[in-house]
């Protein structure tokens, strides 16, 4: 995995939950990277599940992670993106 070359403005936030290994990948994906992001944790707290399944239009998996509040989805699009070269443009933006 290759570091963000330029500066990571993006404002990532992942919604997780402490024994899911999808999200514990996504952690060491982003941390690789430089990445730092704001963690929601939805175990025993229903009103931030509430949140995140409003945002992500539903989906009740986690982890469900948002990059400069554009849902990306879980660790599997996460991984996608890595491996097709676009999450370092998206970590880039702030916008």
């Amino acid at each position: 995995m290759s570091k963000v070359e330029a500066k990571v403005e993006a404002k990532v936030e992942m919604y997780s939950s402490v024994l899911c290994p999808f999200c514990m990948a996504a952690k060491r994906l982003l941390s690789s990277k430089g990445v730092d992001f704001t963690e929601h944790d939805v175990d025993d707290d229903e009103e931030v599940r509430a949140a995140m399944i409003e945002r992500a239009g539903g989906r009740k998996t986690v982890p469900q992670i948002f990059i400069n509040e554009r849902h990306i989805g879980g660790y599997d699009e996460l991984s996608h993106l890595e491996s097709a070269g676009a999450l370092n443009e998206l970590l880039s933006s702030s916008d």
